[in-house]
């Protein structure tokens, strides 16, 4: 197939793009500068130039492709308070694909989140999130108006990412927990850190993408989730191990301090299954768990400066 990718350059597109190649694809790569349209030259992927506010050009390339996934999510602006005008860009996005797929049968797989879901439950494929209208749900809207597209003659999915989708090179949660006890000389966990957070390596992540394009139902709802849930706490001894600091808890009202942007994050237990997704499409994560991946060390080589 010829597939169009969103955020192809990005922490998890990067990986889907051979995965996508070697698996016998042609990978056309939305590319937004001159260094995202190397790498994507580089990795054996045609370019086109353009951004998720450039729906001429999303249309023009879905038209001429097989299928899409859409990884690009704005956020830059997302994390730096703007979170509604991300989301936003992202739905005029969608509708853009919907439009140029409507009729096809051809497949159209979203990246969208765990977030939203049931909280201090394991959450299953089958969970709805929660959509009133607030900016944090807008993406989940979003969501579920990609999976109405079935309606519409598009064979659409949604992959429900882990908030940790790790790795060497991540430049995400991990990386600011290690920032943050870096700069703070201790590494935290919130309360008596409990919270599970779900995790998925990036190449097992890449496969699930692969696997939903060339295959998912139409409406299907997938968990890009290798582990069902990691304490906090569990994580934080292995950063402070690692960075030879104290691990300690610290006091809810003390979170937006010390974690900064992630503080709403680290509250959150959010466990969830995969056992639907592993049994739809024959996935089965291979690779490093996080903490193993954590215990690699490559997320402490290089000092990260917490935000």
């Amino acid at each position: 197939m010829r597939i169009f990718v969103t955020g192809a350059s990005g922490w998890i597109g990067s990986a889907l793009v051979p995965e996508l190649i070697d698996a016998g694809h042609q990978v056309i790569g939305l590319a937004r500068s001159d260094s995202s349209a190397a790498a994507l030259t580089a990795a054996g992927a045609e370019v086109v130039r353009g951004t998720l506010d450039d729906l001429d050009v999303l249309g023009t390339a879905t038209a001429a492709a097989d299928g899409v996934i859409h990884l690009a999510f704005k956020h830059d602006i997302a994390f730096t308070g703007d979170y509604q005008g991300a989301a936003e860009a992202d739905r005029r996005a969608v509708d853009t694909f919907a439009d140029a797929l409507a009729g096809t049968d051809r497949p159209f797989v979203l990246a969208s989140g765990l977030v939203g879901l049931k909280s201090g439950q394991v959450s299953t494929e089958r969970d709805t999130p929660t959509v009133n209208g607030t900016p944090a749900s807008l993406r989940s809207a979003t969501a579920t108006a990609a999976l109405a597209l079935a309606s519409r003659g598009v064979r659409s999915s949604v992959v429900r990412l882990s908030p940790t989708c790790h790795g060497e090179g991540d430049n995400g949660f991990m990386a600011h927990l290690v920032a943050t006890a870096r700069a703070k000389g201790v590494s935290g966990y919130l309360g008596d850190g409990d919270q599970r957070w779900p995790a998925v390596h990036r190449l097992d992540a890449a496969r699930l993408f692969r696997l939903a394009v060339e295959k998912a139902p139409a409406g299907a709802v997938l968990h890009g989730v290798a582990e069902e849930g990691i304490a906090l706490r569990d994580i934080a001894e292995v950063i402070g191990r690692h960075l030879d600091v104290p691990t300690a808890s610290v006091a809810p009202e003390a979170a937006a301090e010390h974690f900064t942007w992630l503080s709403d994050f680290v509250a959150l237990d959010s466990p969830a299954s995969n056992a639907l997704t592993r049994e739809l499409l024959d996935w089965r994560p291979t690779h490093p768990g996080l903490l193993e991946d954590l215990d690699k060390g490559h997320y402490f080589r290089t000092p990260a400066t917490a935000s």
